[in-house]
């Protein structure tokens, strides 16, 4: 199973997805969005591609809150991967989107907010943040996940681009 993974869109007005990133669409299984879409012309652009599993951030407004809700749990191919934005006070945003879920109760927390690409385990569950594709603040790259289960493992890979 091919998961293409995306968050911190920031797109108030839609003009299309970057080039690289519609190329991985084509081929995903799931798309998984982690929040900060800012408009439902993203997530409608997103569903041309397949099926997308969303949930909200700190900047959506009540169109996408009534649309997707604020974490939601997932289960594919035997694995439960946690959704959520991670936005909140205190704390570091992996420590926040851990905090969202029971331990043990997923395998994989997948987040954004911090528009800073993370992979690492701790306490034995995956955490996962994609970047963003279209809003890079300070970094030198965009960047969007693929996420690959297979024969029961999780696989992550950060995709970088200009």
């Amino acid at each position: 199973m091919k998961i293409v993974c995306l968050a911190d869109t920031h797109l108030k007005k839609y003009s299309g997805l970057p080039q690289i990133l519609e190329h991985h669409l084509n081929s995903a299984d799931l798309i998984l969005h982690a929040g900060d879409w800012q408009s439902i012309d993203v997530y409608e652009a997103l569903c041309s591609f397949g099926i997308v599993e969303g949930v909200y951030g700190n900047v959506d407004g009540d169109e996408i809150k009534n649309l997707v809700p604020k974490k939601k749990i997932i289960e594919s191919e035997g694995k439960r991967i946690g959704l959520v934005h991670g936005d909140g006070k205190g704390k570091t945003t992996e420590k926040r989107a851990q905090d969202s879920f029971i331990e043990g109760e997923v395998d994989l927390i997948i987040f954004g907010h911090s528009h800073i690409p993370y992979s690492r385990y701790s306490k034995g569950t995956l955490l996962f943040n994609p970047g963003s594709p279209t809003a890079k603040r300070k970094l030198p790259y965009y960047s969007f996940g693929i996420i690959t289960i297979q024969n029961h493992r999780i696989e992550t890979q950060h995709i970088y681009f200009s």
